[in-house]
């Protein structure tokens, strides 16, 4: 099997874990933090845009994240976003969450502290991370509405993204990424922590093909 055939199975992928969901106006935008900062650029363009008054970052540190920035993820969105002209009174900050079932408990959690109860939610996370934290926000925190939204890039922006020297981040870990977060979608509904969500044969096929060319280093052991 060719490596240059890794592209066609990796936009299977891309195309799978995108929801494109049509957004309304909401009481919050909530951004999950990663090392992706379009995520928080498209926060401060929904919030700028008069979708919501009021942002909420989470993220402390990922295993990504660890190794290339001294601040927390949500700190570095924060920074980005007021850069773009969003007040930072308008911006809460949750910054110890270190997975996705984390950035759900810890911002509930600082929520129900500050005595705030949105009801309906604009979710922002990367485009190739939808339906994973769709399925989990699902199972997790089912008295919200929401509806889930990222970066406007295609699967050929990602590669060009990601082809930067200066993020310490490859194309190969992009597609790695993917495949273990495809993996995580199937096991991690049958352990409870999402909603069971329907994997096509030809997108699994994709997966086990990108398995066999050597994109494992995000997989569960």
């Amino acid at each position: 099997m060719k490596r240059e055939n890794c592209h066609q199975y990796a936009e299977v992928l891309w195309n799978y874990h995108k929801l494109n969901h049509e957004i309304d106006k909401s009481d919050a935008i909530l951004a999950f933090g990663s090392h992706d900062i379009n995520v928080a650029k498209k926060a401060a363009e929904l919030y700028l845009n008069g979708f919501s008054h009021l942002i909420i970052f989470t993220g402390g540190f990922g295993r990504i994240t660890q190794e290339i920035w001294n601040t927390t993820e949500s700190e570095k969105f924060t920074e980005i976003a007021t850069k773009l002209g969003v007040p930072n009174e308008n911006i809460l900050i949750e910054n110890q969450a270190s997975n996705t079932g984390e950035n759900i408990a810890f911002t509930k959690k600082l929520l129900s502290e500050l005595r705030i109860s949105p009801k309906n939610f604009i979710i922002v996370d990367k485009p190739y991370r939808e339906r994973r934290t769709f399925a989990t926000l699902k199972k997790q925190w089912q008295e919200i509405e929401f509806k889930i939204t990222s970066p406007d890039y295609s699967y050929e922006d990602y590669l060009k993204f990601y082809s930067d020297k200066s993020l310490n981040i490859s194309c190969h870990e992009f597609i790695s990424i993917m495949v273990g977060d495809l993996q995580r979608i199937k096991l991690y509904s049958k352990l409870g922590f999402q909603i069971e969500q329907e994997i096509p044969d030809y997108v699994w096929q994709a997966y086990e093909k990108l398995v066999q060319l050597g994109f494992t280093e995000h997989l569960c052991k």
